[in-house]
């Protein structure tokens, strides 16, 4: 039986590798077969790979493809995509590609806004995590262990199914992967009370450089460090992550309430700017911002609609309103009373008396787009705000996400985990410009960039910040995801402050050669190449 076996494991890789190289990959045919050999024989059991001769490969390669502008038949595809089935696949896809000279993308969700993670200018594989998509929730231990293949939305659906009273502070798109999230710090409606994502994880499990799974004790507390927020892509590959779960009232409370120009929306938003980051740590009011096309009664405006989320029930939140925000004019019937859960429902715009299993749906919504970030420190002055006005009427399918912080984000200090946007932060602005059809895009890039430039004067200087989950290229980005630490500047401080010092540094002890890259990696310190293969091997 075993020879038999064993027979049909080589005719299967025989078999496989014939059609793999009947196409030009654009890397010699020889490393490919190697690789797979290698993989052949660091596993225990069959790893699925899928190649461009397989048939579903196209629909693998799209399925979390958020932006279409990564669709292109122009676009990089990857040799290989490889969706391991348990961590020993992880480690033996590790140890395969650094030994074969292959450079790897991790895809989680696949919601990152430069495609990091499924899109290269060299010869790479993905490694597609959506087979490890396990979620253990303990409601005795008030913990959850969840892989990194799991989307928010199945995060919350199991934690509800465990318990009415706990939930996790985390993002309002439910199609969003756990790994990348997590990896560059992850905000949501609870951060006001309970901080990021990344402020709450307490252990993980990751495969480094030279395929060791590690704990947070075996790896130390540097590593575990620089992943909470460091960005992903740049440490190794991790597979779970262990987090605290916290408490939420029996009942929330949600609203949206929507102003346009003509109702007062600029001395509104105003206003909220002065008072949102200073609110109850339970109430989260953020402002989506967006021009409305004219019609037969109304002529071309912008509406802000006040979006939000309080840990409590509808008449301590009128009270509070009432005090505190009494210009936005929130009544009764504004206010719906609804469970934890059912709230997360109603931030990802189902109804809110949808089943949460539609929280298990994961079909992404998919569009082209391009999105920036800043960070606001006072309060913009009305002719400011009026100059963004102006910019959002002149461009169609634009927006712009204001989100408050201040409550836990003052608490916690800048150098806690590798996000910095801490005390001082009033709040953060999302820009974004989608498009239709793939040829429109100069016009919505153009756009954007002169927003981001019109914006300067009333955000964050020196540096002028942004948020790593929102990668932009504009930045700055490195050839080959190869960079130094000089270049890895332009971008690095941006995102991560004077914390980028010390992720150089993490990089540089644990990933020395810089195996684990993108275009806007960590990058390491000079060292110096081994000579010879030999002199290599503690590394390899």
């Amino acid at each position: 039986m075993g020879t038999l076996s064993n027979f049909f494991s080589i005719m299967v890789l025989l078999l496989f590798t014939s059609f793999v190289f009947s196409v030009s990959l654009g890397m010699p045919s020889s490393i490919h077969c190697n690789f797979l050999h290698c993989l052949d024989q660091s596993s225990q059991s069959s790893i699925p790979v899928y190649t461009p001769n397989n048939s579903n490969y196209l629909s693998i390669l799209k399925s979390t493809i958020q932006n279409l502008k990564f669709l292109s038949s122009t676009t990089p595809k990857p040799h290989l995509i490889i969706a391991p089935l348990h961590q020993s696949h992880v480690q033996a896809i590790v140890v395969c590609s650094r030994r074969h000279g292959i450079q790897i993308k991790v895809r989680s969700g696949g919601h990152d806004y430069e495609g990091l993670s499924y899109v290269s200018d060299v010869p790479f594989l993905i490694v597609d995590m959506f087979n490890l998509r396990s979620i253990t929730v303990d409601v005795e231990d008030r913990t959850a262990w969840v892989q990194s293949g799991a989307l928010l939305g199945e995060l919350y659906y199991r934690i509800a199914e465990q318990s009415h009273v706990l939930g996790f502070p985390a993002g309002v798109c439910p199609t969003v992967g756990a790994g990348g999230y997590f990896s560059g710090g992850g905000y949501g409606a609870m951060l006001r009370k309970y901080g990021l994502a990344a402020d709450n994880v307490i252990d993980a499990q990751l495969v480094d450089v030279r395929g060791r799974i590690l704990s947070r004790e075996s790896m130390g507390e540097d590593l575990f460090w620089a992943i909470r927020g460091g960005g992903g892509g740049s440490f190794g590959i991790i597979i779970s992550w262990k987090i605290k779960l916290v408490d939420v009232p029996p009942i929330v409370t949600v609203f949206t309430i929507s102003k346009i120009l003509e109702q007062g929306a600029t001395s509104i938003v105003h206003k909220w700017q002065e008072i949102a980051h200073k609110l109850p740590n339970e109430l989260f009011i953020r402002v989506l911002i967006k021009p409305l096309n004219s019609t037969k009664k109304m002529e071309k405006t912008v509406q802000a609609s006040f979006n939000s989320l309080f840990l409590g029930d509808a008449e301590k939140l009128l009270i509070l309103m009432k005090d505190r925000f009494p210009e936005l004019g929130l009544r009764r019937k504004d206010c719906i009373e609804t469970s934890w859960i059912r709230s997360t429902l109603y931030f990802a715009n189902y109804q809110v008396e949808a089943t949460p299993d539609i929280l298990l749906n994961m079909t992404q919504a998919k569009e082209f787009s391009k999105g920036k970030s800043d960070y606001v420190k006072e309060p913009i002055p009305q002719i400011g705000l009026q100059g963004i006005w102006k910019r959002l009427l002149l461009q169609e399918d634009s927006s712009l996400t204001f989100t408050p912080y201040g409550g836990r984000m003052n608490e916690i200090s800048e150098y806690e985990i590798p996000f910095p946007h801490r005390n001082g932060t009033f709040y953060q602005i999302m820009y974004k410009v989608s498009w239709k059809e793939a040829p429109r895009f100069a016009k919505q890039l153009s756009w954007i960039r002169e927003l981001y430039s019109y914006m300067a004067p009333y955000v964050s200087k020196n540096p002028r910040q942004a948020y790593v989950n929102y990668r932009d290229l504009d930045l700055g980005r490195s050839k080959n995801g190869t960079t130094n630490y000089l270049r890895g500047r332009a971008w690095g401080t941006k995102y991560f402050k004077n914390n980028y010092e010390r992720l150089v540094y993490v990089k540089s002890k644990y990933d020395p050669y810089n195996f684990f890259r993108n275009e806007q990696s960590i990058p390491t310190v000079a060292l110096p190449q081994p000579h010879t293969r030999e002199a290599a091997v503690d590394y390899i």
